[in-house]
């Protein structure tokens, strides 16, 4: 494999994020010595590392390279696009590139973190507006996705043109926005594509994803058939086609408008600033709703993925001011994302024990997704004709399956990569020439620290196996507690027998390891742990807290 690779003369392609994952999407683009990056995105943790929340990529590789690279360019505003660009854009030191609407979420993220105006924020006009940044040329191409204003990139390089799709659909009723039509795409294809970097999510989907436009007939049936009932729909903030939807659902069925959750005011206003939502119905208050006959209210509300401290979750734990009650009703207009099961299953449990109907998408036509199916991605080839298909955006079947579905359809190339693989796009056979780190950072409080650091590890030990605490005094006497262990009737023996046997373990050290700190630490360690085990089945962390007269 070429180590050694000289993007001077060549055309290269490298995912740190979102290939082999769905989320945390960056990537990066290198042409005569210049790089730039698409999209800068987060991920949650899901439970994965204890204490996190939020989850983003190493960029280590274009740290190093700072002084190469030229812009950072945003398709659209989700969180896995842009959810990182308040933590590193400042580091980078360059400017950013975004639509009107993405411009603004991303002005407000920087004002929050105290970095207005230590970061340019170029706003790009949606319709095909173009810009340069050292070799490359950028255009964005208006596509549909579950957002306002989503975008694919057309990157004109001197190897050749490439088609970064972002995350999009086909819809020809999208509600908002107007998206490029077959006609234009099927243009831009006739000018020669070299490269498409394609979006996966959906790949298994046999059917098109769906019209934003039919929800508004299925969102709009759902709650005509729950009259005199409150009616809650929870959905993803940032959909404000959706949004849009749901205003009209409420002023065609005689329902206020109650918003709960600050990321949906946010979106709102943001959208209402920029042209959109300008027919929303104006909100009412908590108090207004709580008063209001139970059938003249309509609920929007964030949590639909079972997030702890979202509107819905807090409405479950009857932690907030808006109450549901028997026989009213939640619509879940959104997708259940995975890895999310257990957390949306558990506001779901507390709704229903409180007797609250739910709908889902399964049920009924309340939710359409954001991206691709078969039909979708094939008629994309059709139109495009690259020479060279790379699946982004999808785990490894994902990304394969695509692939596949690409080459069946005439591409004649597919790369399939994954996060840190260096692809050579031209000139040339395409094809992965080196691999650079793509680890995880994590937020971990205030600090963003390795994934795979310490503290994360030791915290995921303990968590899964408990602590045990041993302290010796200046006369090697132990004195021991533990944490976590499941030995509650059974502790006061278990404490004994442990300190029985860490005080022979060190009574057998000889000669100078009885006095040796690391001798001492070692021998206590393992007598303590071995009885843990012995008691409990689990193997826990121990930690020796040594006196001070030892040896080190």
């Amino acid at each position: 494999m070429k180590k050694n690779f000289t993007p001077e003369d060549e055309l290269l392609f490298l995912a740190l994020g979102g290939s082999g994952e769905i989320g945390m999407n960056v990537n990066l683009y290198g042409c005569q010595g210049r790089w730039i990056m698409v999209d800068l995105g987060m991920t949650f943790s899901g439970g994965q590392y204890p204490g996190v929340d939020l989850v983003f990529a190493d960029l280590e590789f274009i740290e190093d390279r700072a002084k190469d690279l030229e812009a950072i360019v945003l398709t659209h505003a989700h969180e896995d696009h842009i959810g990182a660009v308040p933590y590193f854009a400042a580091d980078l030191g360059v400017p950013i590139y975004a639509t009107p609407f993405t411009a603004e979420l991303v002005r407000r993220k920087l004002e929050e973190a105290d970095l207005e105006g230590e970061i340019e924020v170029h706003i790009i006009e949606e319709d095909h507006g173009k810009f340069s940044v050292g070799p490359f040329d950028i255009t964005y191409i208006p596509l549909a996705h579950s957002i306002a204003e989503g975008n694919a990139l057309l990157i004109e390089t001197p190897h050749g043109r490439i088609f970064h799709t972002g995350d999009w659909k086909l819809d020809e009723d999208p509600i908002i926005g107007e998206p490029t039509t077959e006609e234009e795409l099927t243009e831009i294809g006739d000018e020669g594509i070299l490269a498409l970097v394609c979006d996966s999510t959906n790949v298994f989907n046999p059917s098109p994803s769906g019209s934003e436009g039919a929800v508004f007939k299925g969102l709009l049936e759902e709650v005509q058939r729950h009259p005199g009932k409150r009616v809650l729909v929870t959905t993803f903030a940032s959909n404000v086609a959706r949004l849009h939807t749901l205003g009209e659902v409420a002023r065609e069925t005689g329902r206020q408008v109650c918003v709960a959750g600050r990321s949906l005011d946010r979106i709102i206003d943001v959208a209402q600033e920029n042209g959109y939502l300008t027919d929303f119905p104006e909100p009412v208050d908590f108090d207004t709703a709580m008063g209001l006959p139970r059938g003249e209210v309509l609920i929007l509300a964030t949590g639909g993925q079972g997030e702890p401290r979202a509107a819905l979750s807090r409405i479950s734990e009857d932690n907030h001011p808006l109450e549901l009650v028997p026989g009213d009703v939640v619509l879940f207009s959104s997708r259940q994302i995975p890895g999310n099961e257990l957390s949306i299953g558990a506001v779901q449990n507390r709704l229903a024990a409180k007797g609250v109907t739910m709908v889902t998408d399964r049920q009924s036509m309340i939710h359409v997704s954001g991206h691709p199916g078969r039909p979708e991605l094939e008629a994309l080839y059709s139109w495009l004709r690259p020479d060279i298909l790379v699946p982004v955006h999808g785990e490894m079947r994902h990304m394969q399956e695509q692939a596949r579905l690409g080459i069946a359809n005439a591409i004649p190339d597919a790369v399939v990569q994954q996060n840190g693989d260096i692809v050579r796009l031209a000139p040339g056979a395409p094809g992965k020439i080196a691999e650079v780190r793509a680890g995880r950072l994590v937020l971990d409080g205030d600090i963003i620290a390795p994934a795979d650091g310490d503290s994360i590890v030791m915290r995921r030990r303990i968590m899964n196996e408990g602590v045990v605490i041993v302290a010796l005094d200046d006369h090697l006497n132990p004195l021991i507690d533990s944490l976590g262990l499941p030995l509650d009737e059974d502790y006061e023996d278990f404490l004994a027998e442990a300190r029985q046997d860490i005080a022979t373990a060190i009574k057998r050290l000889k000669g100078k390891d009885g006095r040796s700190a690391p001798a001492v630490h070692e021998a206590a360690r393992l007598a303590a742990r071995r009885a843990a085990q012995r008691w409990s089945g689990k193997r826990p962390q121990v930690r020796v807290l040594l006196p001070t007269r030892l040896q080190p």
